[in-house]
């Protein structure tokens, strides 16, 4: 797996463990939700100093953003974001 991959691998774990979405992400390290989403696809050629704003959002060593990913499957999704709307009670 290529430096990217392992990246995007690790972003994608390390914020879905802590249940933040991509934009939450974004939103709190000052980068475009976006990016977040190329960085871990593996698209984006990520420089040192948005892993430093991705990790200290994190709250982890930038080290960890490299570590080899354990196992085939990709980190799972968080679950879809808005709640349903309540239905609406008629006026009495």
């Amino acid at each position: 797996m290529d430096t990217r991959k392992v990246i995007g691998w690790n972003l994608r774990r390390l914020r879905v463990a802590q249940g933040l979405s991509q934009e939450r992400l974004a939103l709190e390290s000052g980068i475009d939700r976006s990016y977040v989403g190329r960085v871990e696809r593996g698209s984006e050629n990520v420089t040192v100093a948005r892993l430093e704003q991705f990790a200290a959002t994190l709250g982890v060593p930038v080290r960890e953003l490299f570590d080899d990913p354990i196992g085939d499957n990709p980190p799972p999704a968080l679950a879809a974001g808005r709640k349903p709307k309540q239905p609406r009670r008629p006026r009495e």
